[in-house]
């Protein structure tokens, strides 16, 4: 059995160089790289994962980026993506930003440097010149809400307005008028997507909700209905851009004595697993991840296996209601139905 010392005495280099090759540890000029790759061909190197598929040329696995790891948004997409990913043959390497450039790149550059086939990118924060970096080195790839597509790029675009549309008309028929929205950080796409599709939902009632920034986590929802509460009008339903700040903005209200939904009513994003098990179980408007992972994992297949150019996709979302929201006393007398027709698609 071949050992790197062969390849090493074979190819005329160190055996450190062999190593940096093979993991990417080091810069290696590529006439000394091809040099390494083709010895390890001529006698069967395989010492590890690394090596077998530089010895091939090829990966048997796709990468997936996600955000952040702790947010519980993610797991359902990963298990999705993964589950069908071991289904048609292939492993998984995962890698993950932070919302972090540096980071970002960082994942964009290990995926390269794996020879990863495909690279889903499910997180919307990416700058869109960072995908040439995967089409430069024929990688194909998915995007999510970024909007650019080519022969080797694919997007899924979430549809927030269907959801969106849905609880803005059942809230409005509830009898609500007064509404507040905890919006996440304006530097992220996708939650600047999901805010002008609530703003836009309640413009086609006339009404304009309070807006309130937040960072999408437990502490922005209870710092927001703090602000709330030191205000001239508090509101009688408060929209939170994720589940996370619906279930701090709950929080903060059962401390401060007020009654949920008899006083006010609380609708999250995203329906993690979470947002069931709150007291009360909080109404929300649905992402579909593991859709989102099965949809992003078999796009990459077909683009691989049958050479398909890249494409748009929508993904829709929709309202789940629970016990978190109800009526204003009694609810306004005849439909009061938003408008579909700017809806994604």
């Amino acid at each position: 059995m071949a050992r790197m010392k062969d390849v090493a005495e074979r190819c005329g280099v160190a055996e450190s160089t062999v190593s940096h090759v093979i993991n990417g540890t080091r810069f290696v000029s590529p006439e000394v790289r091809e040099k390494v790759v083709q010895a390890m061909r001529e006698l069967n190197y395989h010492g590890n994962a690394h090596a077998r598929r530089l010895a091939r040329g090829s990966s048997d696995f796709l990468g997936l980026i996600i955000s952040d790891i702790e947010n519980p948004f993610f797991p359902g997409l990963i298990k999705a993506f993964e589950l069908a990913a071991l289904r048609n043959g292939f492993d998984v390497l995962l890698s993950t930003t932070n919302y972090e450039q540096a980071r970002t790149e960082k994942s964009f550059q290990k995926m390269i440097e794996n020879q990863a086939p495909g690279v889903a990118v499910m997180t919307s924060r990416v700058d869109p010149e960072m995908g040439k970096m995967l089409d430069e080195n024929g990688v194909v790839s998915i995007f999510l809400d970024s909007g650019a597509v080519g022969p080797l790029r694919s997007n899924v675009r979430l549809n927030y307005e269907k959801g969106v549309n849905e609880a803005i008309n059942y809230l409005y028929n509830l009898g609500h008028r007064d509404f507040a929205f905890v919006a996440g950080p304006h530097n992220r796409p996708s939650h600047v997507a999901y805010r002008d599709a609530v703003v836009a939902a309640l413009a086609q009632t006339g009404l304009k909700p309070q807006l309130l920034e937040g960072d999408n986590n437990v502490e922005s929802g209870e710092r927001a209905v703090q602000r709330l509460l030191t205000g001239r009008q508090f509101p009688t339903a408060i929209l939170c851009s994720n589940d996370l700040t619906a279930i701090g903005a709950l929080r903060a209200l059962v401390r401060a004595g007020i009654q949920v939904p008899n006083d006010v009513s609380i609708l999250g994003a995203d329906d993690i697993p979470f947002a069931s098990l709150t007291h009360p179980p909080l109404s929300t408007v649905r992402i579909p991840r593991e859709k989102l992972g099965e949809l992003a994992f078999d796009v990459l297949r077909q683009m691989l296996r049958e050479k398909r150019p890249g494409a748009e996709f929508l993904l829709d979302t929709e309202l789940v209601i629970r016990e978190s929201t109800s009526g204003v006393h009694a609810p306004t007398p005849g439909p009061h139905n938003i408008s579909s027709s700017n809806r994604l698609g």
